[in-house]
């Protein structure tokens, strides 16, 4: 009987088979390398993104950003199909009597119902949604932030609102003039000297580009002594904390504080600024938060961020342009574009984006399409393109314009000097004046000459009852049947002007179609004439063989 081995066996080997491997796998090794070589690997190109010299780069972020919430609400839908089917095979597979084939017409009978239902209650649903989470804020809230954009503090006020929270009682209201490195030190100062004496208000200017949570490279912490870029500088900060903390000694409990506003007026990037991370979703296009959100600063303070007001159809048209939350595909661009042009100093405009002289819109929009280089097929400018162009700036955070502060003033209906006194109560506003002097020193802002200046259409209606939104959608049909009807009276009259001066031996049907026909080509007729005018008008020759076709 063999005795059995106690020990593991060797992994000794002599040198010739060691040495043998060893030349084995760097052949292989060898014939890897030169496979890759005749393949030709190339490492992933990297996107370089937009360029910053590009002119529409606004509105592509724009574009990019809609795309992708399309997407995203897309994957959330079918997975919730996913879901549904799943549920409906379970339940067939518990009860195995029911049959799939009558569920199916049913749902065949009905499907046609729900959709209209849905494509006409979209809009109105998500107004309403907005209307109800704004109420929430609003309810829970102990102190209410509503942000102002410092270029049109006036326009970016909702009386309605504000009425709210004052007739809710025991609830402060401070308004913060935010995107003050925008305008002019002067304006600035002087918009803050006609706010306070209403409510307390504080100058802030909110960092774009907060640290994502977790997510600090090496790349980052080499580089910590560095001067940091504009876009991560936050100034009132300071003054802000210390606001709301005086607040919270005097009641001795845990506070809550809601931010409201406009859209685009910087509502979730205060909150990032005030938290150093990116707690909110924000971003170029308009309208990103859509429910509210609660984000705690610390074991005191808790700060709720808010959807955008609903804007009231009855306001002025530069208003509705800049505060709508919509997007250019949704708003006109010729008519939001327009009415924000028809508000600002001609002057200005004219040396800001360096064309000359207009006289209308039109010709300002086909004289900036030149200049930017917007042509469509045959050297047409781009006159749409460059009213999209416009919007996107005003209503982004890089142009800088101003209002002048009205001359006397006047408090709205719903304040009185005891509401202004008991606003004003339990804040340390000592220490407030002295924060807002010094971020007012360090902000870095525009010079009055290179700023345009832009009259204000005063503050800006909202919608906060539900019940409001009903009314609003019937008058809107209206008013599009009565400039339907009147079109189709003007267009009838035209035709029946050219019936009269055609040849009686033709027929009517033909002399109507002519008609339509030449009414549809007079449109792109005249911007060609007034277009080759403007061009021949001009001191320099153009050249026609340099256009794109």
């Amino acid at each position: 009987m063999k005795r059995p081995k106690l020990k593991k066996a060797s992994k000794r080997m002599t040198c010739h088979k060691r040495y043998k491997i060893q030349k084995k796998v760097r052949e292989h090794h060898r014939k890897l390398r030169k496979e890759a070589k005749k393949r030709g690997h190339k490492k992933p190109r990297k996107d370089p993104g937009v360029p910053n010299s590009a002119p529409f780069k606004e509105a592509l972020l724009r574009e990019a950003e809609l795309r992708k919430q399309r997407l995203e609400e897309l994957k959330q839908q079918q997975k919730l199909d996913r879901q549904k089917e799943l549920g409906k095979k379970r339940k067939l597979e518990t009860n195995p009597d029911i049959k799939p084939s009558n569920v199916e017409p049913m749902e065949k009978a009905f499907g046609l119902c729900k959709t209209e239902n849905k494509a006409k209650s979209g809009k109105q649903n998500s107004k309403k949604l907005y209307c109800q989470e704004l109420k929430k804020v609003i309810e829970a809230s102990d102190v209410v932030l509503e942000v102002l954009d410092a270029r049109d503090p006036l326009g970016c006020r909702c009386p309605q609102v504000e009425e709210a929270i004052v007739q809710s009682g025991q609830k402060k209201l401070v308004l913060i003039l935010n995107k003050s490195d925008l305008v002019p030190k002067e304006n600035l100062e002087s918009w803050l000297n006609y706010l306070k004496k209403e409510l307390p208000t504080v100058v802030f200017r909110a960092s774009t580009k907060p640290k994502d949570k977790g997510k600090i490279t090496k790349r980052v912490k080499a580089k910590k002594n560095a001067a940091p870029f504009r876009s991560e500088v936050c100034f009132g900060k300071e003054g802000l904390w210390k606001l709301l903390g005086s607040f919270q000694e005097t009641c001795g409990k845990a506070i809550q504080v809601g931010v409201i506003g406009f859209p685009n007026v910087g509502k979730s990037s205060i909150i990032n600024s005030l938290k150093q991370e990116q707690m909110c979703n924000v971003g170029v296009s308009m309208g990103l938060t859509r429910s509210m959100q609660v984000v705690p600063l610390d074991k005191q303070i808790t700060i709720i961020d808010s959807p955008s007001f609903i804007v009231s159809p009855l306001n002025s048209s530069s208003a509705l342009a800049l505060r709508s939350p919509a997007s250019i595909e949704v708003v006109k661009p010729m008519e939001a574009a327009s009415a924000i042009l028809a508000q600002a100093d001609a002057r200005q405009v004219v040396l800001k984006y360096t064309v000359p002289g207009y006289r209308n819109s039109l010709e300002f929009f086909t004289m900036l399409a030149q200049r930017r280089g917007m042509h469509q097929k045959g050297g047409i400018p781009n006159v749409e393109g460059a009213a999209k162009l416009l919007w996107s700036e005003w209503t982004g955070a890089s142009l800088a314009y101003y209002c002048h502060t009205p001359t006397s003033w006047t408090p709205p209906p719903y304040f009185n000097e005891s509401i202004v006194v008991d606003m004003k109560r339990d804040f340390n506003l000592e220490e407030l004046e002295k924060n807002n002097a010094q971020s007012i020193k360090a902000i870095k802002g525009p010079h009055l000459a290179s700023s345009i200046l832009f009259q204000s259409s005063g503050l800006t209606n909202g919608i906060i009852e539900e019940k409001d939104i009903h009314e609003e959608l019937p008058k809107r049909k209206e008013r599009k049947q009565e400039e339907e009807e009147d079109d189709k009276d003007s267009d009838q009259e035209i035709i029946d002007e050219e019936v009269d001066e055609k040849s009686s031996g033709m027929f009517a049907a033909e002399e109507t179609g002519e008609a339509l026909s030449e009414e549809s080509t007079a449109g792109e007729q005249s911007t060609r004439s007034f277009i080759l005018d403007k061009m021949i008008e001009d001191d320099d020759a153009y050249d026609f063989s340099t256009d794109y076709v």
